[in-house]
């Protein structure tokens, strides 16, 4: 008797399997009973011996039965500025404490019931992505449109009392969070580390498609540079006390304010490179090392591609400056790099990870039919991960078939950039 492909996981040890975190739990031990029904629907009852962290091997079609949506209407929510037409994947709002440990999503913690609350702690499921926002529990609750949002502290008071780690999110919006708030929202979170490891503050991110929805204002230069000071005051508190900085602010307010990116020590190993916080920094360091790794080998080859690079209009002159360092130790490189105004969602939106494919063919193509590229390099966060898919559905194959060019994704990583840029084959 065995577990097969096409069986179905009922119980172990007399517990119902509802997704894979029960099993992930329930397996942690040495004798297992566990109960399988097969697909000619006959129930196997199998006893296991095995060791303690060792896994049964069993994958899922599905980890997770159902997926909890959002409850909240936030007023600076992106998924309600997306404009019609779009994949219906793309409209759904997750707000589920399952996918905070599984993919990394931030949940709001408002759709927590106290029995899923105690299952994280029975469970030990962490670190938990939490999308705090604000520690004013009626700001909160006007923030996110929802009664139930200005109960957050005590999600992280129970979190914090039962070694739950966690990171914090916090989306900034002028007028409402900023400023003084944010100063009371960091001074009240520092008290949660280092069961809060971290805290990312990003700007709020405003589409064009914002019909019938609440007048907000993104961040003009004055307005990120005061963010940062007030960030880098907690910040530097922190590192001066614990030797880590715990709150850091995204690229974006760097680049809105015009002062050069912090180097790598800044972000303390990079808790939120996924939320864009340190990935140019990260970047660039990766670049310089491959770079200076490849002048220390040798490069022996008369053949460099012509090289088109995609970028939103953010990091333009950030890659730009790299590309010319690379350039004076390799005179032969022939990099273009592309700006790419987001017309798609409008010009406020600036970051490479929220490209389209039709913005990239009505721009480039001028440019391309003058002076043609042998390889397109578009990054990967501009892709459905897993895939070669843009936001709108348009492929690398078809994009690089309308453009007369092979189109590629590359890593968000400097060393993937220098190997394209110099490692094609003639």
């Amino acid at each position: 008797m065995e577990i097969e492909a096409g069986d179905k996981l009922l119980t172990i040890n007399k517990t119902q399997i509802m997704d894979v975190l029960d099993y992930r739990y329930l397996i942690a031990d040495e004798t297992l009973m566990v109960e399988i029904e097969k697909p000619d629907g006959e129930i196997w009852e199998l006893e296991i011996e095995k060791d303690f962290e060792e896994d049964l091997g069993v994958l899922f079609t599905e980890e997770m039965i159902g997926t909890k949506t959002c409850k909240n209407n936030c007023i600076f929510c992106f998924i309600d500025q997306l404009p019609k037409g779009m994949r219906e994947s793309l409209y759904v709002k997750d707000d589920d404490e399952r996918l905070s440990f599984l993919t990394g999503n931030y949940i709001t913690m408002t759709n927590l019931t106290k029995a899923e609350l105690d299952r994280i702690i029975r469970y030990r499921i962490m670190p938990m992505n939490l999308s705090i926002h604000t520690t004013n529990p009626e700001l909160r609750c006007k923030m996110l449109n929802n009664r139930f949002a200005g109960d957050v502290m005590s999600y992280l008071d129970a979190f914090k009392a039962n070694g739950i780690q966690m990171n914090g999110q916090i989306v900034l919006v002028p007028g409402y969070n900023d400023d003084l708030e944010l100063i009371k929202t960091l001074a009240d979170l520092k008290a949660y580390y280092p069961t809060l490891q971290s805290v990312s503050v990003v700007p709020v991110g405003i589409s064009r498609h914002r019909q019938g929805l609440l007048e907000i204002k993104g961040f003009d230069q004055a307005g990120a540079q005061r963010t940062i000071d007030i960030i880098n005051k907690i910040h530097t508190e922190m590192e001066e006390k614990f030797g880590d900085g715990f709150v850091y602010p995204s690229d974006e307010f760097f680049l809105k304010a015009g002062v050069s990116i912090p180097g790598p020590t800044y972000y303390n190993g990079f808790p939120q490179i996924e939320n864009g916080v340190g990935m140019l920094s990260d970047f660039e360091e990766s670049f310089n090392e491959g770079l200076e790794s490849w002048l220390h080998k040798g490069l022996d080859k008369k053949f460099f591609p012509k090289v088109g690079i995609v970028t939103g209009t953010a990091a333009y002159d950030y890659l730009r400056e790299l590309i010319k360092k690379m350039k004076k130790k390799i005179p032969e490189i022939d990099v273009e790099i592309y700006a790419l105004t987001n017309d798609f969602f409008g010009e406020a939106i600036t970051v490479s990870g929220l490209m389209t494919g039709q913005d990239i063919i009505e721009q480039l193509k001028p440019g391309l039919e003058a002076n043609p590229r042998d390889i397109l390099l578009i990054p990967e966060n501009a892709l459905r991960s897993g895939t070669n898919i843009l936001l709108d559905d348009w492929t690398l194959e078809t994009l690089g078939q309308a453009l007369d060019i092979k189109a590629v994704g590359v890593p968000v990583n400097g060393e993937s950039l220098i190997l394209r840029i110099i490692s094609e084959e003639e």
